[in-house]
């Protein structure tokens, strides 16, 4: 089984007319960070996701979420090629 953190960052960002440095700067991270995470490169932190939360206001699950596969993966690997 492997799973994944999805999120709408990118989406609830644009929402509201934001920049990502913006975005970074109510968060006090960098905009790259910023972008690491929209892209889902990078999972945040539980007090990161939390500043999200507060920032946006709404739920971390609004934000989160979990996704689960349940393929190994290398699997998952070979689906992709």
């Amino acid at each position: 089984m492997a799973w994944t953190i999805a999120n709408r960052v990118k989406e609830l960002r644009t929402l509201r007319g934001w920049t990502q440095e913006q975005l970074a700067h109510a968060v006090g991270v960098s905009r790259q960070s910023i972008n690491s995470i929209e892209r889902g490169r990078y999972v945040p932190s539980l007090a990161l996701a939390l500043l999200f939360a507060q920032v946006f206001a709404c739920s971390t699950d609004e934000i989160f979420q979990l996704e689960i596969s349940h393929e190994s993966p290398s699997e998952q690997s070979a689906l992709l090629r």
